[in-house]
């Protein structure tokens, strides 16, 4: 009996040991650090795959990926950033910006928008400059119900520029991409504003304040024209 208790101190220390010496050499006693971690892009997913978080550089961002298929997005060759998605793994969001100065010329962005579901953008705070015009501000949006239609978009791929700019500019005069509803921030112009929209996207009323104190509020008809203005 004597020997067989020592036997199973002898191999259960032994064991002990081997245990700690495992955790030691693997650092799982001890939480690691990475001081400086280097990645073109990371996918977050849950455990069936479904992507939920891209963060990214330019040449690594994704398209638009819609229940878990990606489809081009050519407006996205000078981003770099975060893209968030639902649990259908289509995009609903995300933060992403870009800049640079070519020819002396500086242009810049960032953008954090939030998506209604399968469609576009109906949040975005926004900043971008071009060449020394700067605007800023939070914009509010209506999408229509129907889902994104990218086949509809890639389409005019085949189109020239001008036709394809063209093409775009009707589906936008129609509603198929919804319409601006609110902005407020500073214009190009440099004015702290607040302009009101209807269902169309026109603006109907506007305040604002330009750069040198005045105010105002102005009422706007449904082509554009200031109705009524109110100063001080």
């Amino acid at each position: 009996m004597r020997f067989d208790a020592t036997r199973a101190l002898i191999l259960y220390a032994g064991g002990l040991t081997a245990v700690l010496g495992w955790l030691l050499v693997t650092g799982a006693a001890t939480p690691r650090r990475v001081d400086t971690l280097d990645v073109g892009r990371i996918n977050v997913r849950e455990a069936d795959g479904t992507i939920r978080l891209v963060i990214a550089a330019r040449d690594r961002f994704p398209g638009l990926i819609i229940r878990k298929a990606e489809h081009p997005h050519p407006g996205r060759t000078d981003s770099a950033g975060l893209l968030f998605y639902n649990d259908e793994g289509t995009e609903n969001g995300g933060l992403v910006f870009g800049g640079a100065r070519q020819g002396g010329r500086a242009s810049g962005f960032g953008h954090l928008s939030f998506d209604q579901y399968e469609q576009d953008q109906v949040v975005a705070l926004d900043q971008s400059e071009d060449g020394g015009r700067r605007t800023a501000g939070l914009r509010i949006a209506d999408r229509p119900d129907a889902p994104l239609d990218p086949a509809a978009i890639h389409r005019l791929d085949a189109l020239s520029p001008a036709a394809r700019a063209a093409a775009l500019a009707r589906m936008q005069a129609s509603g198929d991409f919804g319409y601006q509803r609110a902005f407020f921030g500073k214009d190009g112009a440099g004015d702290a504003t607040l302009d009101l929209k209807d269902g169309a996207g026109r603006p109907r009323l506007r305040l604002s304040v330009d750069t040198g104190g005045t105010a105002r509020i102005a009422f706007l008809d449904a082509a554009g024209r200031i109705t009524r203005t109110i100063r001080p």
